[in-house]
């Protein structure tokens, strides 16, 4: 919360001295001048992507998802903890799942080094869907497929609809286990922020853009997958 509080800071800041220094009260300096180029041209500012979250997205569907995410924290504040938690709307989604675990281990008495999550995906395909939260672990929804498809029916990995780029997945049950082993056929999916697939070490050793690996059933070999690329994102780029 803090973090979307610094940009909704620096956001507002900006957009008052833009508007000043169209009107000639203030000086134009280069940062605005190029914040003022990137608004004409549908793209994010420069000074707010410095302090805001990874997205492809332009400016126009990047302001709806901004408030999007506002809504969900909000929500999060004012009513308590939701029973299912949009990780994509998370600043770092990498500290949640950390957190999680942190919250067995402690309840537990278990070590976290020997936590991992193992995955089970739901029936329901929303938030509005899913009843209580359950007694351990948590509901993740708004996760999306690119390179293949979860197959309702099946309940595992298939390939992608011809012409459909990518798929919505349903509600998954993020569940810590001790010493968990996944299934050697399921398909290790890595999750990522963006579509990128790219990222940098922060200074915490995690990448700015790869979350954690999901592991996902299939019938294939994981080679199969891996030569589609098959991954999941938090976000589209549109």
């Amino acid at each position: 919360m803090a973090k979307f509080n610094r940009l909704l800071k620096k956001m507002r800041q900006s957009l008052i001295d833009i508007d000043l220094a169209v009107k000639g009260f203030i000086v134009m300096s280069e940062e605005l001048d190029l914040m003022y180029l990137k608004i004409q041209n549908n793209q994010q500012p420069l000074n707010w992507i410095k302090v805001g979250y990874p997205s492809l997205k332009p400016l126009s569907s990047w302001y709806v998802d901004l408030l999007a995410r506002i809504d969900f924290f909000q929500d999060w504040l004012t009513n308590g903890n939701p029973n299912s938690y949009w990780l994509p709307g998370m600043f770092f989604p990498q500290g949640f799942m950390t957190g999680v675990l942190q919250t067995h281990a402690r309840q537990y008495k278990i070590a976290i080094d020997a936590l991992a999550f193992a995955f089970e995906f739901l029936p329901e395909e929303t938030a509005g869907e899913v009843g209580d939260a359950p007694e351990d672990g948590v509901f993740v929804h708004g996760l999306f497929f690119d390179g293949a498809r979860w197959d309702r029916a099946q309940g595992c990995i298939v390939d992608q609809i011809p012409t459909v780029m990518f798929d919505t997945l349903p509600v998954i049950h993020f569940k810590p286990q001790e010493d968990f082993r996944p299934d050697p056929d399921d398909y290790i999916t890595p999750l990522y922020k963006t579509s990128l697939r790219a990222g940098v070490l922060s200074t915490t050793g995690l990448s700015t853009n790869f979350v954690l690996h999901v592991a996902t059933p299939s019938r294939e070999k994981e080679s199969y997958w891996i030569q589609r690329g098959a991954a999941m994102l938090c976000m589209l780029n549109d």
